[in-house]
């Protein structure tokens, strides 16, 4: 029996029929696990933003900052990060080895905005305003440069259908460990910020980006533990791991300039070859 609510004449359903009409979830309510995988992207990046903002910059307001809580802080942070690219790279490889969701694309997209957009743009915001030689406003500047690279390569994502086994434009995560490496490098401001807008630049680009996959996902995984071996050096002062955390920057920013220099050869190289196939079958 159904009664009526006589001032909002609404339909109150006993609770017997309630449970018996939503015995079956909606499969689009449904979380997969790559879906949880994601998730756990997002909470990464939430939590570097967390470290971020309480290890560094509120000390830093405060005078409270010491060389090294802000130190440990920053490598947290940088390493919430990688744990959420870890995450990126899993969830893609499960769902397509088991199934994914239909709100498996949208909640990969919302998580990737906040792990690879919001926390190095925030990283990068808070760099201008506790560096020496920073200036507070030209670093929000890129920060916002950062975040809407993201933004737009995020939604080009979701709309453009391209090549499998190709991305167009630096991949997010990718993206992201480049502009916090050169951050870390401490080199001077003009320098760190003309580097952070070409990665931003890059991301945004039709440069050609392989899809880790395979060996490359392999390749892609032992890469971020050395990382996170290198940023934990670093954060407990161990011998030589300032030295380390430089040349594990150093080499994130050669990976970035040289990958997209392989991709414009080989598009060169394509089209010789196809300018070649064309003049040899105009030949009688």
């Amino acid at each position: 029996m159904t009664v009526i609510d006589p001032e909002t004449q609404a339909g109150w359903v006993p609770e017997s029929e309630q449970d018996d009409d939503g015995e079956e979830m909606p499969l689009s309510l449904r979380l997969s696990i790559a879906d949880t995988l994601t998730l756990g992207n997002a909470t990464c990046g939430f939590m570097a933003v967390y470290f971020t903002t309480t290890g560094i910059l509120i000390p830093h307001l405060t005078g409270s900052a010491e060389s090294g809580m802000a130190r440990h802080s920053a490598a947290t942070a940088v390493i919430l990060m990688l744990c959420a690219a870890v995450f990126d790279l899993c969830d893609g490889l499960v769902a397509r080895k088991l199934r994914s969701s239909p709100m498996g694309a949208e909640l990969d997209n919302l998580s990737d905005l906040i792990s690879f957009g919001l926390a190095p743009a925030y990283f990068v915001l808070v760099y201008g305003m506790v560096a020496d030689d920073a200036h507070q406003r030209v670093a929000a500047v890129g920060a916002i440069v950062v975040l809407l690279a993201v933004v737009l390569r995020l939604a080009r994502f979701s709309c453009v259908t391209l090549k499998d086994g190709m991305f167009q434009g630096m991949p997010s995560p990718f993206g992201a460990l480049t502009v916090v490496s050169i951050v870390l490098l401490e080199l001077p401001f003009v320098a760190t910020l003309m580097a952070i807008i070409g990665t931003a630049w890059l991301m945004v680009s039709r440069v050609e980006y392989p899809k880790p996959r395979g060996r490359l996902a392999a390749a892609m995984l032992s890469w971020i533990v050395l990382s996170i071996g290198l940023l934990a050096a670093w954060a407990f002062d161990a011998p030589g791991g300032q030295l380390l955390l430089q040349t594990g920057c150093s080499l994130q920013l050669v990976l970035g300039a040289v990958i997209p220099l392989f991709a414009t050869a080989r598009r060169v190289n394509n089209f010789r070859d196809n300018r070649r196939e064309a003049r040899a079958a105009q030949l009688p």
